[in-house]
């Protein structure tokens, strides 16, 4: 039976702006302030999910949340008719006004952690929800994430759901931006690769020291006891403190594994020869040839890695077995990292060909190619289960596109966020959506 790796992308959302939410992303925090354009942004997202479909890859689309939350605004007292509620937010408080209206749930990389049904005991696709409780304006995005895979992967013969982990510190899970898989072959039993920034309950971890560690030790690993992994298929690894210090917030910012093979900066882990021993040995005990490329630091540091975004890239099995890697236009602009992968390229190793996509937009919020993406492998009878109205075709490319067109704003501004009606027009549009993508009822105006 045929498998595949599915790309289900984030659909950028009417309300993308640069409110800065993010400490410890350096793009969302330097960008914060400036005007976004939210119709640009979901169409430069868009054209890469047409992209890849038009290459021959396995695409979906995620769809965006509600926002702004006013029930979430309504949690923190703010009362009255919903457009009372957004007045009163943005006069007295209008930070929480701006974190309701975060479109973050694009970045849905960190929407849920996923575990192919190779791996699990009940041989099923398994599915957690991230907490995301690092961050406010991400940690209440979860029940609706929830509704929205449950409305995608709705078999339960195929599927299984999990609940998010408690929002406590303890259990910071950031999804599978800290998560990676390896195998020979999408539907054959692979290793799960859990990268953590802390422990909560073992000092003898070290912890960054300027900006916070989003994932534990603890979420991943219940992720994995709640998925039903083998021991013996999974593998943990520590992030660099140092490098987390430096603004790597999650790992999809330093690393990026697929099939057999492991993409990764020289400082990107902690105990790295062992870790990379480990994930050799694991994997070849199901019949693996595990691989890595490791990017120095002398000719691409830290700094270049988080401006460029090289790693937080799609990195995509072709036919013939060579690699292609998907990068922002930020890494052609940077002069090391772009000599460094046309040096990579041609140098007849795994990795044969790069792509340079136009996210700007999204890159100025702190997300690039891989947190615009959730993978999801899948067997044939599984891809077959999946809403059908959500895996990308030429038709749906159009009709999202002109969706877009008719609904989305060109500009948007902090002070605009005040207005009640950019509620209105994101009800409107995401109503419409749940039908052009055949979801039912999955957001709160729609439910309540």
């Amino acid at each position: 039976m045929k498998s595949y790796e599915v790309n289900f992308d984030g659909l950028v959302g009417p309300t993308h702006n640069y409110g800065g939410l993010s400490y410890g992303n350096v793009a969302s925090q330097s960008n914060s302030q400036q005007s976004s354009n939210p119709k640009e942004a979901a169409l430069q997202g868009l054209a890469k999910m047409k992209a890849l479909m038009e290459m021959g890859f396995q695409q979906g689309v995620l769809a965006p949340q509600e926002r702004p939350d006013v029930a979430a605004l309504r949690r923190l007292g703010f009362s009255g008719t919903d457009a009372q509620v957004i007045e009163r937010a943005a006069k007295e408080a209008m930070p929480l006004l701006v974190a309701s209206c975060s479109a973050s749930s694009m970045w849905v990389a960190n929407a849920a952690t996923v575990s192919p049904s190779a791996d699990t005991a009940d041989c099923r696709v398994h599915f957690t929800a991230a907490n995301l409780n690092c961050k406010y304006h991400r940690s209440i995005e979860h029940p609706t994430t929830s509704r929205v895979l449950g409305a995608m992967f709705a078999n339960q013969q195929h599927f299984a759901h999990h609940a998010a982990l408690p929002a406590v510190a303890q259990f910071g899970d950031e999804g599978a931006a800290n998560h990676a898989r390896f195998c020979r072959e999408y539907g054959e039993a692979g290793v799960e690769f859990f990268v953590f920034g802390r422990s909560a309950f073992d000092n003898r971890f070290p912890a960054p020291q300027k900006y916070p560690a989003r994932q534990t030790l603890e979420a991943s690993q219940a992720v994995a006891r709640l998925h039903g992994l083998r021991d013996e298929g999974v593998v943990y690894a520590q992030q660099n403190p140092n490098v987390i210090d430096q603004g790597v917030f999650h790992n999809d910012v330093i690393a990026v594994g697929n099939g057999e093979v492991l993409f990764y900066h020289e400082d990107a882990f902690l105990d790295t020869e062992s870790m990379l021993a480990e994930l050799q040995s694991k994997l070849a005990k199901v019949g693996g040839n595990f691989q890595s490329v490791c990017v120095p630091r002398s000719a691409v540091t830290v700094d270049d890695a988080v401006r460029s975004y090289l790693f937080n890239s799609q990195l995509l099995s072709r036919p013939d077995g060579s690699m292609l890697l998907i990068v922002p236009q930020e890494c052609q602009a940077n002069e090391r990292v772009w000599t460094y992968l046309q040096s990579l390229t041609s140098s007849g190793g795994l990795i044969r060909e790069v792509k340079v996509f136009d996210l700007k937009q999204s890159m100025q919020n702190g997300g690039g190619p891989a947190c615009l993406r959730l993978r999801v492998a899948l067997n044939e009878t599984e891809l077959a289960a999946v809403n059908p109205g959500v895996i990308m075709t030429p038709p749906l490319y159009g009709s999202l596109t002109a969706w877009v067109e008719k609904h989305y704003r060109d500009r948007l501004s902090e002070t605009d966020l005040a207005d009640p009606q950019l509620l209105l027009e994101c009800r409107t549009a995401l109503d419409e959506l749940t039908q052009i993508l055949k979801l039912g009822a999955v957001y709160p105006f729609q439910i309540n």
